[in-house]
């Protein structure tokens, strides 16, 4: 992973993201990088929990791919003031580290956040704000030690399928099945076939939505219960 090169890329909507020369992929949408997050990750996933289960009061996330960091500053940027109370446990095995170019940030508060975020030492947690704690691990997601009925929302943000099939897989599926509390969701911008089908085997109750631009489908699996 070491021998790769990232070029940042500015997308349509004015958002830039990087490509992975290794995987020949992008990190977000090249349609829009923070139009693809606010659609997949935050509406679909965090609002939509969130609109279901209004009373809620301290919300647990776990993001599979913390690349650039753009979902959990979303995250942030959307909970603030909000008096709930997040926890963010995020897995990247091997985090960007070309990072300073990407303004995301509005202010200095959020400017400060991505700082933090991208700063901090893998396998650690910092709390990023009175409301807000991250830990960060540096790990193969199929080592995370997952915990039942622990999570709210699963932002899945891996790299394709096609491209890391084996963080596709019905194993770890199952295992996020039974870490979510019932009720909790999973989010994804993928809409392949087989993922729907593996997603189903493993309790999940599956819907096809409608994708961010440039993407027809994508994937929103809910624990019932």
């Amino acid at each position: 992973m070491t021998n790769h090169r990232l070029d940042l890329i500015s997308t349509s909507d004015g958002s830039p993201t990087v490509r992975h020369s290794r995987f020949a992929e992008t990190y977000h949408s090249v349609h829009g990088a923070v139009t693809e997050s606010m659609h997949v990750f935050i509406g679909a996933g965090l609002d939509f929990f969130r609109k279901n289960h209004p009373q809620t009061d301290r919300l647990h996330f776990f993001e599979m791919g913390l690349g650039t960091g753009l979902n959990a500053l979303l995250t942030y940027r959307r909970m603030k003031g909000t008096g709930v109370r997040v926890r963010y446990d995020a897995v990247d095995k091997f985090p960007l580290k070309e990072w300073e170019k990407l303004d995301y940030a509005r202010n200095e508060d959020e400017k400060t956040f991505f700082h933090r975020l991208h700063t901090l030492d893998c396998d650690s947690e910092a709390l990023m704000a009175d409301f807000f704690r991250l830990s960060k691990h540096c790990c193969d997601v199929q080592d995370f030690p997952f915990r039942e009925s622990r999570y709210h929302v699963i932002y899945y943000d891996a790299f394709s399928p096609a491209t890391q099939p084996e963080l596709w897989t019905p194993e770890l599926f199952t295992h996020m099945y039974r870490s979510l509390v019932p009720g909790g969701v999973w989010v994804t911008y993928v809409a392949k076939g087989q993922v729907r089908r593996d997603l189903q085997a493993a309790g999940f109750r599956v819907e096809r939505l409608p994708g961010p631009p440039g993407k027809r489908e994508m994937l929103r699996a809910v624990k019932e219960g």
